[in-house]
C-alpha cells in the first residue's frame, strides 16, 4: 500500500478505494475507471493515484488477465493533469521528490503489466494535460476520442517545472527527440488529428465508440500496430553526434529566447535529448531530481499564481450563484478599421452571427479579406478543419447600414477616438438596437460614463476594451461605468472568456488601468533616452529584466502618435506627475511614427515584416538627448526608473479602487503589458523586495530626479503612503488569500 504519511492531502480526501472504479465486463479484461467523488474533472491527486495503486495491486494478481483498459467517467473528461495546488504548496524539495517518484512508481506498475504480455490501453478525450497524458504514456497504446474538447500535451514548463511523471522520458522515445522538444518547450496541447498525425496517440476514434474500440485493441480483436519511426530512431534519437548537435542548438536557442529567466525549460530540453539514448530508471531518477528543485523554486511559484489568478478569472462570467449567462448568437461591431475588423473576426470564428458596419466599402472589403487570410492560415496549420473555417466566413457578414441589428444581442463601437463621433454611434444603436442589447465601447481613452449620457437604459453600457492586435494580446478590460449593471459585466465577461481572453474588471477612470501604469513606464523611458541613455542599453536593460521588448521598440508597436495622445489624456486627467515628455516631437512632426510608418525608433521593413528592425539613423538628428546626465546609470538603476514610475501609479490605483485587488492587479499587467511572468506581475515583484527596499529605491529616484538638468516631475517618484505603513508593518501585498 502507498505511504502517504507527511504528504500534502486535499482537505476534502475521500475514503480510500472511492476514486477508482475497477469494471470486469468481459473475462481477460478489466476497465479501469477515474471517478474521483470530489471533483467534477478527475485530478491526479494523492488520493486517486492511491486508489489507482491498489487497483494494480488487484490487477497484478488478477488470473488470465489479457488487457486493461483505462479510461474516465466519461468519454471527454479523462482527467485534468496533477494536482496544481499540491504543488503550489510544496516549499522542501525532498517532500517534492517524494511526491514525484509516488507518480512514477505508480506509472511504472502501468509500464510493467504491458511488458509482462497484458495489452494496456489508455481510452481518453477532453483535455488530458500533464500527468493525465503521461499515465496515458505509460500504456502499451493510446486511443483519443475525436472530438473539439480533446486536447492533449505536456504543459508543464509553462508552469516553471517539467513533465516529471514519466513524460521527458518516454515522449522521446514514442515521438522523436525533435518532435518532443518542440512539444514540451512549447507546453503545446494538441487537438484530437493534430495528436494523431504527430504520434502522441496511436488511434483516434468517435467519443461514443471510444471505450468499446479501446477494449477491442486490449483484447487483441482489433490490431493496432505501434508506430515506429524506422531509421529516423538511429540517425537522431540514437546518434550521440545528432543528440549533441541539438542540445547545443537547443541551447543556444533557450538563451536567447529566455535569458536565463525560465529554467524549467533549459532543464526539460537536457532531459528530453538524451532520453532514448539512456535507460529508462536514470531518465526517471533525472526528472525527479530537476523537478523536485524547480518545483519549490519562485519562478514556479510566481508560474503557477498566474495560471491560478488566469483561472479565477473565468469567474467573472458567471452571476453570483454561479450560473453561466445565456451565450451571445448574434453580435455586430461597428467600425472596420483595424480593431473593429479583428474583434468581429474574433467572435464571428468562436460562433457569434457577427455584423460588421462601416460606410466605408473599402474597410468591409479590407476586414473581410483578412477574416478570410486568418481562418486559412489556421487551416493550414491544422487549428481549424475545413468546414469550421467555412462556418466561420459563413457567421461574417458586413453592411454598409444599420439595418439588420434588430436582433442583436451585444454591439461593439470601435470608431475613432472622439466623444462626439461615439456619443452619435450609441444613439444610432440605440435607436437599432433592442432595449436589452448591450452596447459596448472599446475605447482606451474615453471615459464610458460619458459615452452613455443621454442613452436608453444606460445599465447596458460598457466598455470592453481590446488590445492591439486583438487576435494576440490575451487580456481585455471589462470596464464599469457609473450605471452599469452586474449582469451587463457578467455577460460581457462571458463573451470575452468565449473569445479565449482573460477579463480584468475595472473601475472607468482615464486610461483605465493597463494604460494608466503603461504610460509612466513608456514615458520614463523617453525621459532616459533624453537624459543620454543609450537606446541600446535602455532596451537591453528592460529585455534583461524580463519585458517582452523594449520601451522604445513598444513605442513603435503602439505608433508614436497614439503614444502621444494618450499621455496628453493622462496628463489632463492626473496633472503634474503625468506630464509628457516632448523628446519624439521631432520625429512626430517629421511623420515618423513607428512600425506603421515604417519608422520611428527603429526601421521597419514592410517587404521584410519578420526581419529584426534595426535603430533609425535619424534618431540622432531628429530627436536627439538633449542632456548626457543620465549616462552613469546602472543597468539595475534604468530598471527601477522605469518600473518604479509603474509601480507608484498601480498602489494610487488600489487604493482608488480601480481593480479589486492585488491579484487582479498582476493580471493584468501580465497579461495586459507583457510583466515578466516568472516575476508574477508586479505587486508580487514588489513583495519580493519588501516594502522597506522599495522606499530606499523610491528615495534613490527622486533624488536623482532632483538634482536633473531639468528637475520637472519629481512628484512621480513620492514613495505611495501605504509603502511607508507597509514597511512599518512589515506587511506586503500578498498576505491575504486570492479570492
Amino acid at each position: 500500500m502507498m505511504d502517504l504519511t507527511g504528504l500534502p492531502m486535499p482537505p476534502d480526501a475521500p475514503a480510500p478505494g472511492t476514486c477508482i472504479r475497477l469494471e470486469r465486463p468481459e473475462p481477460g479484461l478489466a476497465v479501469v475507471v477515474l471517478d474521483p467523488p470530489h471533483r467534477k474533472l478527475a485530478v491526479l491527486d494523492l488520493p486517486l493515484m492511491r486508489d489507482l495503486d491498489a487497483a494494480l495491486d488487484e490487477l497484478e494478481t488478477t488470473p488470465d488477465l489479457v488487457g486493461v483498459v483505462f479510461t474516465g467517467r466519461e468519454p471527454t473528461a479523462f482527467a485534468a493533469g496533477a494536482d496544481i495546488d499540491a504543488i503550489a504548496g510544496i516549499r522542501d524539495a525532498a517532500l517534492g521528490a517524494r511526491v514525484i517518484a509516488l507518480g512514477q512508481q505508480v506509472f511504472a506498475r502501468i509500464a510493467r503489466l504491458g511488458r509482462k504480455g497484458v495489452r494496456t490501453v489508455a481510452a481518453v478525450g477532453g483535455p488530458v494535460p500533464g500527468g493525465a497524458y503521461e499515465l496515458s504514456l505509460a500504456c502499451t497504446r493510446i486511443v483519443l476520442a475525436d472530438d473539439p474538447k480533446s486536447r492533449v500535451g505536456l504543459p508543464e514548463t509553462q508552469l516553471g517545472i517539467l513533465p516529471a511523471w514519466g513524460g521527458s522520458t518516454r515522449l522521446p522515445r514514442r515521438i522523436g527527440v525533435p518532435a518532443a522538444l518542440g512539444a514540451i518547450l512549447g507546453g503545446t496541447l494538441l487537438p484530437a488529428k493534430a495528436a494523431y498525425k504527430k504520434g502522441f496517440v496511436d488511434r483516434v476514434t468517435p467519443p461514443e465508440y471510444l471505450v468499446r474500440v479501446a477494449s477491442d485493441i486490449a483484447m487483441g480483436r482489433t490490431r493496432c500496430p505501434r508506430r515506429t519511426r524506422g531509421a529516423w530512431a538511429w540517425l537522431v534519437d540514437r546518434n550521440p553526434l545528432a543528440l549533441a548537435v541539438i542540445a547545443r542548438q537547443t541551447s543556444k536557442q533557450l538563451r536567447a529566447r529566455t535569458r536565463g529567466h525560465y529554467p524549467a525549460v533549459e532543464a526539460a530540453a537536457k532531459l528530453v535529448t538524451w532520453a532514448p539514448s539512456r535507460a529508462v530508471a536514470k531518465g526517471l531518477a533525472g526528472e525527479v531530481r530537476e523537478a523536485s528543485r524547480l518545483a519549490t523554486s519562485d519562478v514556479s511559484k510566481n508560474l503557477i499564481g498566474i495560471f491560478k489568478l488566469m483561472e479565477g478569472a473565468k469567474r467573472l462570467g458567471k452571476d453570483a450563484a454561479g450560473e453561466a449567462p445565456a451565450p451571445i448568437a448574434r453580435g455586430g461591431v461597428v467600425g472596420a478599421g483595424v480593431m473593429g475588423g479583428a474583434i468581429a473576426s474574433a467572435m464571428a470564428e468562436k460562433g457569434v452571427a457577427t455584423r460588421l458596419y462601416d460606410i466605408s466599402p473599402a474597410g468591409l472589403d479590407a476586414a473581410q479579406l483578412e477574416h478570410r487570410a486568418d481562418l486559412a492560415k489556421k487551416r493550414k496549420r491544422k487549428r481549424l478543419l475545413p468546414h469550421e473555417e467555412r462556418a466561420a466566413i459563413d457567421r461574417l457578414d458586413t453592411t454598409p447600414t444599420l439595418t439588420g441589428f434588430g436582433r442583436t444581442e451585444l454591439v461593439v463601437e470601435a470608431v475613432a477616438e472622439r466623444l462626439d463621433v461615439k456619443r452619435k454611434v450609441f444613439a444610432d444603436l440605440a435607436a437599432a438596437l433592442p432595449a436589452d442589447a448591450i452596447l459596448a465601447t472599446n475605447t482606451s481613452s474615453l471615459s464610458v460614463t460619458a459615452i452613455a449620457e443621454g442613452v436608453p437604459h444606460p445599465e447596458r453600457v460598457v466598455g470592453l476594451h481590446f488590445f492591439n492586435p486583438v487576435k494576440k494580446m490575451p487580456l481585455v478590460e471589462i470596464v464599469r461605468g457609473a450605471h452599469t449593471s452586474d449582469a451587463t459585466v457578467t455577460r460581457t465577461a462571458a463573451l470575452a472568456l468565449r473569445l479565449g481572453k482573460t477579463p480584468v474588471v475595472v473601475k472607468d477612470v482615464a486610461g483605465f488601468l493597463v494604460n494608466r501604469l503603461l504610460g509612466p513606464y513608456l514615458d520614463e523611458a523617453l525621459r532616459l533616452y533624453a537624459g543620454g541613455v543609450a537606446p541600446e542599453r535602455l532596451e537591453r536593460a528592460a529585455l534583461d529584466f524580463g519585458m517582452p521588448m523594449g520601451p522604445l521598440r513598444l513605442l513603435d508597436e503602439v505608433g508614436l502618435d497614439i503614444a502621444s495622445h494618450a499621455a496628453e489624456s493622462l496628463r489632463a486627467a492626473y496633472g503634474e506627475r503625468m506630464t509628457p515628455c516632448t523628446v519624439i516631437q521631432p520625429l512626430l512632426d517629421a511623420g515618423h511614427l513607428g512600425k506603421k510608418s515604417g519608422d520611428g525608433f527603429y526601421v521597419h521593413l514592410s517587404f521584410a515584416p519578420r526581419a529584426r528592425p534595426k535603430l533609425s539613423s535619424d534618431l540622432a538628428r531628429l530627436a536627439p538627448p538633449t542632456s548626457k546626465h543620465e549616462e552613469f546609470l546602472s543597468d539595475e538603476q534604468i530598471v527601477d526608473r522605469m518600473v518604479l514610475a509603474m509601480f507608484g501609479e498601480a498602489v494610487r490605483c488600489l487604493d482608488e479602487d480601480v481593480v479589486s485587488g492585488p491579484h487582479e492587479l498582476d493580471l493584468a499587467t501580465v497579461f495586459g503589458m507583457g510583466f515578466p511572468p516568472f516575476r508574477g506581475g508586479l505587486l508580487r515583484w514588489a513583495d519580493t523586495l519588501g516594502a522597506q527596499e522599495l522606499l530606499k529605491r523610491f528615495e534613490h529616484c527622486a533624488s536623482a530626479v532632483a538634482t536633473a538638468p531639468s528637475p520637472e516631475r519629481r512628484e512621480r517618484f513620492a514613495a505611495p503612503e501605504r509603502l511607508g505603513a507597509m514597511a512599518a508593518a512589515r506587511t506586503r501585498f500578498f498576505d491575504a488569500p486570492a479570492s
